[in-house]
């Protein structure tokens, strides 16, 4: 039975106990009655919002939210270009936990609504994004739920096998998604900051002056996690007309790595969540829903009879032509000329045309031996005879004098010319 407004009233007194409450209205969440819901309105003017679980599942996911809002600092909310809701207080009502917060004003719209082109679907993407491009200490510092690439393929084979042990899990889907988990391409992404699997309905719009919708606030912040980011863009397969703008919209924005195979994977996790309430139905034992799950598991398994588990991301010839006309052409010609080239073209066109008439009337330079058996550049006292120079004299006697200082000692050059040829002789075997 839910809670009447009077009751929802007090509950807001004992979470603030300072504040007056003047007047109480209905909140509707679209939350499939999981919470008692209503807004608040305080002697000092403000609105806020009040909510109790209905059961265990909601109470521990009520918990969850405010745990999450409070992981989010000023610093981290002052990088979202849109607000969350501030935790204002909790109590308790009939033992289950009550969270009072701010109202975000503002509309929403649900998946099956979101239009194509420019507007919701962009700006729902682009909001995901922003989230996504939080840093994962975020999360980690407060102590939320970290996961791996491996670890959200590993749960997905959980929750796979459960869904078999029903035994009412159609043949057809256990075969597309087992293919699906062996694939280890559609497993390799980068894991981000996560809502898990918030859908268009958590977030508020308004219209900008142009009445183009942009994203205000985001309410749902429950899963909070690190893990895999197609998970929040899983409810794009409930809105078939508006999926590609949101995809190329959720590129852009991001920055990090492209990753192929999202819109893979969050069409798969959109179709395990049948599977989920199935594994749901046959914990709770409850018939009603077991129903329900197999109705859907059947309708499921007709419309994607025909489609692949994995599709190939081999690139079309019409989609390589597509892709080469995004491609900015060059501002003009290019040059592909050396330019550490600094010789003058009739210059250098002369100096070629002289060494080929050099050559033809066999006055070019020609290279002559070096014979270094008989170079030994030594000085008469040594005994040994230098070789002659080209006009008869020896290389000893073509030296230029060595004059003494006035001290009478050899220069410091001579010292330096001896040890010059003492190397040399040594080198050439003559000592």
């Amino acid at each position: 039975m839910a809670r009447s407004p009077l009751t929802l009233a007090a509950s807001v007194t004992s979470a603030l106990p300072r504040v007056v409450v003047t007047s109480v209205g209905s909140l509707s969440e679209g939350t499939s009655g999981r919470y008692d819901s209503a807004i608040a309105h305080l002697e000092d003017g403000r609105r806020v919002v009040v909510r109790v679980p209905v059961d265990d599942d909601a109470d521990a996911d009520l918990r969850a939210e405010a745990r999450a809002l409070t992981s989010l600092t000023p610093g981290v909310r002052a990088v979202l270009p849109f607000g969350a809701p501030d935790v204002l207080g909790q109590t308790r009502v009939d033992g289950r936990h009550t969270l009072v917060q701010t109202l975000l004003p503002g509309y929403r719209v649900d998946a099956a609504h979101v239009p194509a082109g420019r507007g919701i679907a962009t700006a729902l993407a682009t909001a995901t994004a922003q989230v996504h491009d939080l840093p994962v200490t975020v999360v980690r510092d407060a102590g939320l739920p970290v996961q791996t690439a491996a670890a959200v393929r590993d749960e997905a084979e959980k929750l796979l096998d459960a869904a078999e042990a029903t035994g009412r899990l159609p043949f057809g889907l256990l075969r597309r998604w087992s293919t699906a988990l062996a694939s280890d391409r559609l497993w390799r992404f980068e894991t981000t900051v996560v809502l898990g699997g918030a859908d268009p309905a958590s977030f508020v719009f308004e219209d900008d002056a142009e009445g183009v919708p942009i994203v205000t606030g985001l309410l749902s912040w429950g899963g909070l996690a690190v893990s895999d980011p197609a998970i929040d863009l899983r409810w794009t397969a409930s809105a078939p007309a508006a999926r590609d703008d949101v995809l190329d919209a959720y590129a852009r924005a991001s920055h990090r790595a492209p990753d192929p195979q999202l819109a893979e994977r969050a069409r798969l996790h959109a179709e395990l969540e049948f599977a989920k309430w199935l594994v749901h139905g046959h914990t709770t034992g409850s018939e009603e829903i077991i129903a329900d799950a197999v109705a859907l598991l059947d309708s499921l398994a007709e419309s994607v009879r025909d489609q692949p588990a994995v599709h190939h991301d081999a690139v079309t010839a019409d989609e390589a032509i597509a892709a080469s006309e995004r491609v900015p052409a060059a501002a003009g010609p290019i040059d592909t000329s050396m330019h550490t080239d600094t010789f003058d073209a009739e210059t250098l066109a002369g100096f070629m045309s002289n060494e080929t008439a050099a050559i033809d009337t066999g006055e070019a330079d020609a290279t002559v031996p070096v014979e270094l058996s008989a170079w030994t550049g030594l000085r008469e006292e040594t005994g040994v005879v230098a070789p002659a120079t080209s006009d008869g004299e020896s290389a000893a006697t073509a030296e230029a004098p060595v004059t003494s200082g006035a001290s009478g000692e050899e220069p410091r050059d001579a010292d330096v010319d001896s040890a010059a040829r003492n190397a040399l002789r040594r080198w050439t075997g003559t000592i």
